[in-house]
């Protein structure tokens, strides 16, 4: 497990579609739900031409914390939901990667989030782990 600051990620030996629908199960483990996703090498093909490889965004939500967290801040949604991303790496690895939401929620300066964010950080830390 990598920690950039921001973030938390992983390379992978798993193909690009195992370590998609992987994810997309260990996030759902930990009780949250894929409510978007950007197929990011889609579309900048579709949209200026641009060649990249695969790179998918998929926006995941834990409703609980999301109605805790907003119970909390109403506008702490314009932090959700929470990224988490596959994409094929330069090194030929496949790499999962989620936002710290304790990185983004310290942002923000209301220390009644951080319980929320600190859990959220765990989840997403415990799917990560589990693909």
């Amino acid at each position: 497990m990598k920690e950039t600051g921001y973030g938390l990620s992983r390379a992978l030996t798993l193909k690009f579609d195992d370590a998609e629908k992987r994810i997309r199960e260990t996030l759902k483990e930990q009780g949250f739900g894929v409510l978007t996703e950007i197929d990011v090498k889609r579309t900048l093909k579709e949209k200026i031409g641009k060649e990249m490889k695969r790179y998918k965004i998929l926006g995941a939500c834990n409703p609980k914390f999301a109605e805790r967290a907003l119970a909390t801040e109403t506008e702490i949604g314009l932090m959700m939901p929470c990224n988490v991303i596959v994409y094929e790496g330069d090194d030929g690895a496949v790499h999962v990667a989620a936002i710290d939401p304790l990185a983004s929620m310290g942002k923000i300066g209301i220390d009644a989030l951080k319980p929320y964010a600190a859990e959220v950080r765990e989840k997403l830390k415990n799917a990560i782990l589990a693909v």
